[in-house]
């Protein structure tokens, strides 16, 4: 039974971790914020995923998991630590190199060490030098070259959940399976094979890293059309819902919906990882980034004139402690989770109420229990229900679509005080 040493808990780490262990395998989990140890070791979830709750439970149970902050030894080591851009969108690679050299002093020779973490090209052949810096003593396997015991594997396996399915997809996606060498790719090939039941699909590393950024660039560029669209529809007065539907009627037409931006820890991302690795030609990947990095301070810019609208109405029918209120519902990436991560809703939440501090603002999000930080902070932002919104605000705006959100009646609000940025409220 091969032991695994998995370095990162967080959305993506834990859950694979835990589905890697109830396949059979001996799993260590590692990371470096002890309380999250802790709470693991003591089967409370640090994040939120349904299903995995029971199945850390299980996992315990089993004898085959705990979780570390020191790193052990493993014939396996899979690192899933964040990847983050730099102020210039190249890859900060900082939490790779810290995993790397935590492990650089565990190895013996022979172990397979797997890159999970999203990167751009080469960036698996980044952390293999790292590694054989430190350990001078060990070599890269090449196929058809000597073998002693010295040499080490390393593979790039990128992740493909999605948050709230993490332990459905996890089993059944197919996975891109991507070694430095032939030997490394068969070697990952047999981990992920113990839990997944869909297609492992083999190639080398850096196809396999570009593959998880084209996928994720791929609904980018669409995304950035659609949300194009619905700027020009607005110069001209229509309906972007409406000409989207019109025009998916055609048989191989399938726009998808524009919305406040683009957030999450892969597409708001990902995209500019290969514009990195090719400044000079990813100019449809870059001009598409541009548009969606663009569309919160769009988002913004129609909520102030909605606020502007309201401050010189003569009608003051709803007040929050004697000021305009203004009910902003949903702050988290996507519909129906508690995410925040590259938020635009939560970046067009924080920088409306911080330059309208005259006004004060309903925030409502059903699935987090307090505000964040960057919104706690400020003196006139409460944390409320739906209802409240609907009883206390003048001006409503729906900036993620939760299933809570699609049947409320806004029909008392002026037209021009409802930013509907989903399009639930549209038909």
């Amino acid at each position: 039974m091969k032991n695994v040493a998995f370095v990162g808990l967080g959305y993506i780490g834990l859950p694979t971790a835990i589905v890697m262990c109830n396949a059979g395998l001996n799993v260590v989990g590692v990371d470096v914020l002890s309380e999250k140890v802790d709470a693991i070791n003591r089967g409370e979830l640090t994040i939120s995923e349904p299903g995995l709750e029971e199945e850390l439970a299980e996992a315990i149970s089993s004898g085959r998991f705990r979780a570390t902050v020191d790193m052990p030894e493993a014939d396996v080591y899979v690192i899933a630590v964040p990847t983050p851009f730099t102020d210039r969108h190249d890859i900060d690679m900082s939490f790779i190199y810290t995993a790397a050299e935590s492990i650089a002093p565990k190895l013996k020779g022979g172990e397979l060490i797997i890159l999970e973490s999203t990167s751009p090209p080469r960036t698996t052949e980044r952390l293999a030098q790292r590694i054989l810096d430190l350990r001078s003593d060990l070599r890269l396997h090449q196929d058809g070259g000597e073998t002693d015991g010295a040499e080490l594997y390393f593979a790039h396996c990128p992740e493909r959940i999605l948050p709230g399915q993490a332990l459905r997809e996890l089993r059944s996606n197919d996975r891109i399976i991507g070694g430095m060498s032939q030997a490394a790719t068969k070697r990952a090939k047999e981990i992920y094979g113990t839990f997944c039941t869909g297609a492992l699909l083999e190639t080398d590393s850096t196809t396999a890293e570009l593959a998880k950024l084209t996928e994720n660039s791929f609904r980018d560029v669409n995304i950035a059309f659609a949300n194009e669209l619905s700027m020009i529809c607005d110069e001209l007065g229509i309906s972007v819902w409406e000409l989207i539907e019109l025009a998916n009627h055609h048989p191989r037409v399938n726009i998808l919906q524009p919305g406040p931006g683009v957030g999450g820890h892969c597409i708001a991302v990902d995209p500019w990882f290969i514009v990195s690795t090719a400044p000079d030609t990813a100019k449809l990947v870059r001009t598409a980034r541009e548009v969606n990095d663009s569309k919160p301070e769009w988002v913004y810019q129609k909520i102030s004139q909605a606020i502007e609208s309201q401050a010189n109405s003569v009608e003051q029918t709803a007040e929050v402690e004697g000021t305009p209120a203004v009910a902003l519902l949903g702050l988290t990436f996507k519909p129906n989770i508690d995410d925040l991560r590259q938020s635009p809703a939560l970046d067009i939440a924080v920088k409306t109420a911080s330059r309208h501090p005259d006004h004060q603002f309903i925030v409502v999000e059903p699935h987090i229990t307090a505000l964040p930080d960057a919104l706690a902070d400020l003196d006139n932002v409460r944390l409320g229900t739906a209802q409240e919104a609907l009883d206390s605000a003048e001006t409503i705006v729906l900036l993620v679509n939760h299933d809570e959100f699609n049947d409320l009646d806004t029909s008392a609000f002026p037209p021009d005080r409802v930013i509907d940025t989903r399009g639930s409220w549209a038909q």
